[in-house]
């Protein structure tokens, strides 16, 4: 019997690049009998950003006061990432995208069988080769690059197709109080934030361990 984990979770959040990476470690450290099947759901850090995305450093200077605090609030997420083999490129990313057409990409790789491939390409994509994964057409290329159709993909973001899904699901994220991301769900553990993987690992071997305890 697998074990799913829920990340909620956001494109353009390196905290969700760390998490994601150490979840990655907590599963190759698992016994082989435990199965893991990894869900990604949608939540907008920017749900109010332009369709074309911000100039990144005009965005970053504005939200947090100036453009060196933008720095050195890299400089963490550089320097927590490290012990876990995360890097960013922050030199190469000039923009800060709208992420809705990237969810919709990770909900149609999900029905493909994807979505971990997809969701993995979508974070190198955009903190280490600093490409913007808010336009269609780089996101055809990523998809492609994942092992998807890419044409197929570009007709799928050219409709309005899974649009209504991924409202829903940020919607269903806010009623279950999610404010802050990475969320993850696992069995009946919750914990926000890049937890350790150590942490991780042992939330998916109890939850692997009720799942499979005998009945009464």
């Amino acid at each position: 019997m697998s074990v799913t984990v829920r990340l909620t979770s956001d494109f353009i959040c390196p905290w969700c690049l760390i998490g994601s990476r150490r979840l990655a470690l907590a599963i190759e450290g698992l016994p082989a009998e435990v199965e893991v099947v990894t869900q990604w759901l949608p939540f907008q850090l920017n749900p109010d950003m332009p369709k074309e995305g911000i100039d990144r450093r005009t965005y970053r200077t504005g939200k947090f006061g100036s453009w060196e605090r933008s720095q050195a609030l890299d400089a963490q997420t550089i320097a927590a990432g490290a012990p876990d083999g995360v890097v960013f490129d922050y030199e190469r990313m000039t923009r800060t995208p709208n992420t809705f057409d990237a969810h919709r990409l990770s909900l149609l790789a999900a029905r493909d069988g994807r979505q971990q491939a997809v969701a993995e390409a979508l974070l190198q994509a955009y903190f280490v080769e600093g490409r913007d994964i808010g336009d269609p057409a780089v996101l055809a290329d990523i998809a492609g690059e994942a092992g998807l159709d890419a044409d197929a993909v570009r007709a799928f973001l050219a409709s309005d197709e899974d649009a209504d899904n991924v409202r829903l699901l940020e919607t269903a994220a806010y009623a279950r109080g999610i404010a802050g991301v990475p969320h993850f769900a696992i069995g009946t553990s919750i914990a926000v934030g890049a937890q350790p993987s150590d942490f991780l690992r042992l939330a998916i071997l109890e939850a692997h361990q009720t799942a499979t305890a005998p009945a009464g």
